[in-house]
């Protein structure tokens, strides 16, 4: 027969058990993906749904919800730093959450908010995509900010969230509590009050779940969607200058002016003559037309992610073949040098075998796609 102090109580409902699974989804892949560059739109649709999940929670908390409501939490300072200090030999033990836990789930909520915020002003500023693809035309200098804020903000998320696990092994390998198995079938051993859901509380928690497993299928299925629709458009460069384009492109792919500066364009059309050894000189009135159009459209004058840091590696440097920037070389040192022979790319300066959109001065890293013998 089973005692008073080996009482099962029903502490987690199965809406926040899922919400608890799906997070941990939502996290690890949106960590995992992140040092993908082909994998961005992967890695923003479950760091969005990581945010949706967070929204539904806090209101979650503030409905009531026995053990789950944040007025259940404990914020005091001194219960907090007492609980740390007798860690291994705690004074008092919690069914719910315990000081630390209160703490690292409200710190969870709103890290985890303002990361996705802040992912989502880089997936705007840096590559021109999602809700905040606006923002590229006017912030597009501040993109590394806005980069390097999301990163700081995303680690502290994580820090929080190692912290919150080593607590959950604490539990489990030093007390031999039960935090982990009541995230399963969501009781605890312990004399206390069963949770039991009002049909309200019932109607949120399967919208809740619902909701953010739909909405997450959503992102998945369909680029297109607002939240992860590529805001840069095609250039028709042909429509745009003919001339450029029919002179360009008959020797070679065409190239976006954007990834180069002005200098670098006044050099090249300054000498034709000996265009990377070959002779490509033009009538003057069509050399003029092209340069002008080049300068004017050189990196100094675009939004794009590439042009900007392609400016930023080249500092005063004259170079004129855009394999031999310094961010060109950065962006590609991994690569294996044998793709850059093989038949489907054969040399560097094809640029199009692995940006398919390259013509059309389209260079997302959601577009890149190494070719495979």
């Amino acid at each position: 027969m089973m005692t008073d102090m080996t009482k099962k109580t029903f502490v987690w409902s199965i809406f926040t058990r899922i919400f608890h699974i799906l997070l941990i989804i939502c996290v690890s892949i949106a960590y995992i993906t992140s040092d993908f560059d082909n994998l961005l739109s992967f890695h923003a649709a479950f760091g969005y749904t990581m945010v949706v999940l967070f929204l539904f929670r806090i209101v979650w908390g503030f409905m009531n919800v026995r053990y789950s409501k944040f007025s259940d939490f404990t914020f005091n300072l001194h219960d907090l730093f007492d609980y740390l200090t007798h860690i291994f030999h705690p004074k008092k033990s919690y069914i719910g959450h315990n000081p630390a836990a209160s703490w690292a789930v409200v710190a969870m909520i709103i890290l985890g908010i303002l990361t996705g915020m802040s992912g989502a002003l880089v997936y705007g500023t840096q590559e021109g995509m999602g809700i905040f693809s606006f923002l590229n035309h006017t912030y597009f200098k501040e993109m590394e900010l806005f980069e390097e804020l999301h990163e700081v903000i995303a680690n502290a998320f994580m820090l929080v969230v190692l912290a919150h696990i080593a607590g959950v092994l604490v539990d489990k390998f030093v007390h031999k509590g039960d935090a982990i198995t009541s995230m399963i079938d969501g009781t605890k051993n312990a004399n206390a009050t069963n949770l039991i859901l009002t049909f309200g509380q019932k109607i949120f928690g399967f919208v809740w779940v619902a909701t953010s497993i739909l909405f997450l299928l959503y992102l998945l299925s369909s680029s297109d969607n607002p939240l992860l629709k590529d805001g840069n458009t095609h250039i028709n460069y042909e429509q745009e200058h003919a001339l450029f384009f029919e002179e360009c492109s008959s020797c070679h792919i065409l190239y976006p002016p954007f990834l180069l500066p002005e200098n670098s364009w006044k050099i090249m059309m300054n000498n034709l003559e000996d265009h990377f050894g070959d002779d490509a000189s033009l009538e003057e009135v069509d050399r003029l037309s092209i340069k002008n159009y080049l300068l004017s459209h050189a990196a100094q004058h675009s939004t794009k992610e590439s042009a900007l840091k392609i400016m930023q590696s080249m500092k005063n440097k004259d170079t004129i073949a855009i394999t031999q920037t310094p961010y060109w070389i950065q962006r590609h040192k991994n690569i294996d040098k044998a793709l850059f022979q093989s038949a489907k790319v054969q040399k560097k300066s094809n640029c199009k075998a692995c940006h398919k959109n390259f013509e059309h001065g389209l260079l997302n890293d959601k577009d890149i796609h190494l070719p495979k013998e």
